[in-house]
């Protein structure tokens, strides 16, 4: 391993993780069966560790019976495969977030990724009486905090040294990255903390001390984005070169459905899992937002065998 990932604690976050998604059947519902089986596909794939209830799980579209029987459902599959995984316990209501968190942290997760709560931004106090009281439910159990470009509070770096030097139990974040400035403060700030930058921008995050990512390549082809880790993780020219040709594809066949079809980021996610087809879950996403249209997919799926024809 690379200096900056044995740097890290042990039970930090690290390499390619692979988001559960919900098969959704046509009558609107959570699939269970094709769920069970998307999630044993996922743990069978290599990565390193799955995680559900992220953007691409619908987290914010589940209630709290399904949130229950998802949360197991990955910690018996996962728990088979020998494989550890990590649980999103994101809810824009606080006090609902830290009962989540009660309720899984007998699951046995390698931690927990939680959001701000955002109804209405928060202040630097109650951002740290939050985490402080999320560490407080479930003080065994590693927290990762999910900072989205959209929360309606970005909190800077200096605020995640911040929380994780008053909550040891924070031990990594989800951030979105930035340029060269940002990458060094990042280094200096943040040093023993792991910080995952999103799929596309592995290369670049990587390179500048980043740990890993919660991968929306992964989501297309988790085979493609562990071939694309190992190149990173050789320092190889074609890593580069990759990410290059990622980001072209992205902008090309995928980012144009946001403008088409204003849908959100976890229709893009399911719609590349869809054209992957490395397991059977469709497009469609739950009520009521929109998705992909089922027609676009086989295109898409066109696209990604001639950008990629190594990953399938």
């Amino acid at each position: 391993m690379s200096d900056h990932l044995s740097a890290l604690p042990e039970h930090a976050p690290r390499g390619i993780w692979g988001a559960v998604m919900l098969a959704v059947g046509p009558d609107g519902n959570i699939d269970w069966s094709a769920t069970q089986e998307t999630v044993a596909r996922l743990c069978a794939s290599g990565v390193h560790r799955v995680y559900s209830n992220g953007t691409a799980c619908e987290f914010h579209c589940q209630t709290e019976v399904e949130f229950d029987r998802l949360s197991e459902m990955v910690a018996a599959v996962a728990g088979a495969a020998r494989i550890p995984f990590q649980i999103g316990i994101s809810q824009s209501n606080a006090r609902a977030a830290r009962e989540r968190l009660k309720r899984v942290a007998g699951l046995g997760p390698s931690g927990v990724q939680f959001t701000l709560p955002d109804w209405w931004p928060p202040s630097d106090e109650e951002v740290l009486r939050f985490v402080s009281g999320l560490a407080e439910a479930a003080p065994s159990t590693p927290l990762v905090l999910y900072n989205p470009p959209h929360a309606k509070r970005r909190l800077t770096l200096e605020n995640v040294a911040a929380l994780g030097t008053a909550v040891p139990s924070l031990v990594g974040a989800k951030l979105p990255g930035g340029d060269a400035s940002w990458y060094a403060d990042m280094r200096r700030k943040l040093s023993g903390f792991s910080v995952f930058v999103p799929g596309h921008t592995l290369a670049t995050g990587y390179a500048n001390g980043a740990h890993g990512s919660y991968s929306n390549i992964a989501c297309l082809s988790p085979n493609g984005a562990l071939q694309w880790w190992a190149q990173i993780r050789a320092g190889e020219q074609a890593a580069v070169e990759m990410q290059a040709r990622i980001q072209a594809f992205l902008a090309d066949h995928v980012l144009p459905f946001r403008a088409r079809y204003a849908v959100s980021d976890a229709a893009l996610d399911k719609a590349m899992a869809a054209a992957g087809s490395w397991s059977s879950i469709s497009a469609r996403l739950l009520w009521p937002y929109s998705s992909v249209p089922d027609e676009d997919i086989p295109p898409l799926a066109t696209a990604a065998r001639a950008a990629f024809p190594g990953w399938f």
